[in-house]
């Protein structure tokens, strides 16, 4: 990924979790490691959002999420 796409503006796609459709708003960056980490799971991209939005879902004080997107995605990077 080049300078100008790295710094690219968030991008708003619809996902559908458990039936219902909600829009994310991501970088594209982190798009393509979602896509990537969906693939190394073996799972659709909505499934491993609803698996994400169900862990969020379930912290003391759960992020947006989007911000839950980010962090899942970084702490696959250090842990």
């Amino acid at each position: 990924m080049t300078a100008p796409d790295l710094y690219h503006p968030p991008v708003k796609r619809s996902i559908e979790i458990a039936g219902h459709k909600t829009s994310i708003s991501l970088e594209p960056l982190f798009w393509a490691m979602l896509r990537k980490a969906a693939e190394a799971e073996g799972l659709p991209l909505n499934a491993l959002v609803a698996r994400i939005d169900a862990e969020r879902i379930a912290a003391d004080t759960p992020p947006g999420l989007a911000g839950a997107i980010r962090l899942w995605l970084a702490s696959r990077l250090t842990l």
